[in-house]
């Protein structure tokens, strides 16, 4: 009996089979981390590292108090009511001197200038010419040299170096600025651009994802409801969009929409018009092209989600009196949703990061905030305001998807 026992509860070498069980899900589960770790790593380097550093860079900035570690050392006991005293400018003056050595001037002349325009080639010529000087007092040189060191905005700015995190960037996205005493203020308007740049890109990326749904649903339906053969062709037909780049996919529209292309000819041979149509460099054929290039993704999943629904449920409810639209709506509709999300959201998000498109097919007043990360990374160089862009803009976006995901979550409650 005790033999038995042994066999049951344990093995020949004396190790309980439990211990045994859990040595080998424990392996198991070892062999599946060290099976996903790759991706992973892939993840966390290619993924959650670079936007962590973007949205890092979008509140640190770190280059007053790097290079001008004295003067802004200096206003710590500064009380912001009139021009600092003596010692702060030979603390300025030590630091322009400095800078000057070291060849830094630039990079402190455009930080300054990011927050007062036209202010970076002043600095620079200052520090030449404060390196010249020998000896004090610095305060009447200083703003003898340049008037701007007698400008009380300066040193407000100068003062906010004092820590390496700064709001500043964020402001300015949002068309805010920091005033002449460190208020926050609004920014002049020839330079508010990007509170309606936002709103351009939502208002685009909701059109453009209206459209591939107003388009892609019927679609969606027909193929989920022919026969395989028919269906698996015209499949085909709406993939190939996806075996060319974007830029090609582009020109096209390009060569499409333009002045005389294929698609005013064709209107004024067929004297529709009677003169070339504004098709291309606005709204309207930033939409089309992008529409175009985004209707496979909001199909595919409507389209996965109806293949999946049994024409039964249909045949019931005509069965039971309903006519063909009710019946559809009623009961066919309402099991396409998670697929009607699932496409229209992908759309949106995608849509929101567009830069290719708008540049090519678009006008002026068609760029997105993708246009402007670009020119900020790009041209100016200036990785705080376009970290700042791509932080706000990531943001908006997970927020946008936790409430669409709430109210597509209410309203599959209310549909059971």
């Amino acid at each position: 009996m005790a033999t038995m026992a042994a066999q049951i509860t344990g093995s020949p070498d004396g190790i309980p089979l439990r211990i045994r069980l859990q040595r080998v899900e424990r392996r198991r589960k070892l062999k599946a981390v060290m099976l996903v770790l790759p991706l992973m790593l892939f993840i966390l380097i290619a993924f959650v590292w670079p936007i962590a550093r973007m949205m890092h860079n979008a509140i640190y900035d770190d280059t007053l108090l790097t290079l001008m570690p004295r003067t802004t050392a200096a206003l710590n006991t500064w009380d912001s009511k009139d021009l600092p005293g003596e010692s702060v400018y030979a603390a300025l003056a030590d630091d322009l001197k400095q800078a000057w050595a070291q060849k830094t001037t630039g990079v402190i002349g455009k930080r300054i200038n990011y927050e007062m325009p036209g202010a970076g080639s002043q600095v620079a010529s200052s520090a030449r010419k404060v390196s010249m000087l020998s000896a004090g007092p610095y305060k009447a040189a200083l703003i003898e040299i340049n008037p701007l060191w007698g400008q009380h905005g300066v040193w407000s700015l100068l003062k906010r170096g004092h820590s390496a995190y700064t709001a500043f960037y964020l402001l300015r996205s949002i068309d805010y600025q920091y005033g002449p005493d460190s208020q926050i203020v609004a920014s002049p308007p020839e330079n508010a651009v990007f509170r309606d740049t936002f709103l351009r890109t939502l208002a685009i990326s909701i059109g453009v994802t209206g459209a591939t749904l107003l388009l892609g649903l019927p679609l969606a339906y027909l193929l989920a409801t022919l026969p395989l053969r028919i269906s698996n062709l015209l499949m085909i037909m709406v993939l190939l969009p996806f075996w060319t780049s974007g830029l090609v996919r582009t020109t096209a529209w390009v060569v499409l929409l333009q002045d005389y292309g294929v698609i005013n000819e064709m209107l004024m041979a067929l004297h529709i018009i009677s003169h070339p149509a504004e098709l291309i460099f606005n709204r309207f054929g930033t939409i089309v092209a992008m529409t175009h290039i985004q209707l496979p993704l909001t199909l595919l999943p409507i389209y996965s989600v109806m293949k999946t629904i049994s024409p039964s449920y249909v045949r019931a409810a005509r069965s039971l009196g309903a006519g063909p639209f009710y019946a559809f709506w009623k009961v066919y509709f309402p099991q396409t949703l998670p697929g009607i999300a699932a496409g229209c959201l992908l759309t949106f998000i995608l849509c929101l990061g567009y830069y290719l498109t708008p540049a090519l097919v678009g006008g002026p007043t068609d760029q997105m905030v993708g246009y402007f990360v670009a020119h900020y990374t790009n041209e100016d160089l200036n990785w705080g305001m376009a970290s700042a862009l791509g932080a706000i803009l990531l943001s908006a976006t997970l927020l946008l998807y936790y409430v669409y995901n709430k109210l597509i979550g209410v309203d599959r409650l209310k549909m059971g």
